[in-house]
Order: C-alpha cells, then structure tokens, then sequence
C-alpha cells in the first residue's frame, strides 16, 4: 500500500512540474527569476543561485509531504 501512494505521490508531483514548465511564462510571477535570487554577472561569467525560489518550492512541497502524511 505504501508503495503504490509513493507512486501516485511521486506522479503528481511530476503533473505538477510539467504542468509548471510547460505554461510558467504565462504565470504574473516567474519561477527562478522572483526577487531575493542571487544573479551576478562578470566580465567572464555569471553565477546564479534562485535562493527565494528555492525557499518556496520547498515550502510548497513541505506542505505537501504534511497534506500526504495527514491522511
């Protein structure tokens, strides 16, 4: 039994991040590009590091996890 809802978990969480790729630029916000991510640029290269999309991403599926386990 647990087998099969980690599946049905781990399959909509995938709906869900396709579902994200394929209409996020359709979004008003834009994931990986919100205020507070790290974005420098040099002269030889840039580095990059979406800190406050990764802090809600990992609310979000936190919440999730709670929701999934509550049950």
């Amino acid at each position: 039994m647990d087998v099969g809802r980690t599946l049905i978990a781990i399959g909509v969480v995938c709906v869900i991040a396709g579902l994200a790729v394929s209409y996020g630029g359709r979004l008003p916000f834009r994931l990986g590009r919100l205020p507070g991510d790290i974005a420098i640029e040099g002269k030889n290269g840039s580095f990059y590091f979406p800190l406050t999309t990764c802090l809600l991403l990992s609310g979000v599926l936190m919440l999730v996890r709670w929701l999934i386990a509550k049950r």
